[in-house]
């Protein structure tokens, strides 16, 4: 049987707090958007998409190992904003600062760790952030979103340590995703 499932890396306290205030403040803006429960806030590294559920235990091992190879990774939030054009906006997103490039190279080697069970190599650059909500179908973003989006363009938050990556399976029910921990491993190497 196919899941649907992901590689993220769940907030430390500090940094899941930021997103909160953040993602607070912009519901009160009444943009027609679907925020993320809170309790779903994550940082995703690898979206695999549908994958055999009799992989997991083998597709585990092979993470395990990408894992062992590097050390936690420092970040912070750094800015905000959407994808799609102001006429057709789609995900209001806000992002990171850090060891992005150490992060970039620990993608790679979960893609190419993940490419002999048939998932699939994401090809655009990574860009990480996390998703806060999807814009409703049909809906454009105007001035209302360059005006409530230019006072978040700038945030900061302090630092927070990822130490460990889950493996989530991710059910999708007509309230929102619904996700279930897999597995999950903690970061242990030098890189």
């Amino acid at each position: 049987m196919a899941i649907r499932s992901f590689l993220a890396f769940d907030l430390p306290d500090e940094l899941a707090q930021f997103v909160a205030k953040t993602s607070d403040g912009l519901r009160k803006s009444r943009l027609a958007v679907r925020w993320v429960h809170p309790g779903n806030i994550h940082l995703t590294v690898v979206f695999m998409g549908d994958m055999e559920e009799g992989s997991i235990d083998a597709i585990g091992g092979s993470v395990r190992g990408v894992c062992s190879d590097y050390a936690p990774f420092e970040l912070m939030i750094k800015g905000a904003g959407y994808f799609g054009s102001i006429r057709s906006p789609r995900v209001i997103w806000i992002g990171m600062d850090g060891d992005i490039e150490r992060m970039d190279s620990f993608r790679d080697s979960l893609q190419k760790a993940l490419k002999p069970y048939g998932i699939k190599e994401e090809k655009r650059p990574f860009r990480p952030h996390i998703t806060l909500g999807r814009f409703r179908q049909d809906t454009g973003g105007g001035d209302d979103l360059v005006g409530i989006m230019s006072r978040y363009k700038n945030i900061e938050s302090p630092r927070g340590v990822l130490n460990d990556l889950a493996f989530y399976r991710s059910d999708l029910k007509p309230s929102g995703p619904l996700y279930s921990e897999l597995g999950r491993w903690r970061l242990e190497g030098s890189l």
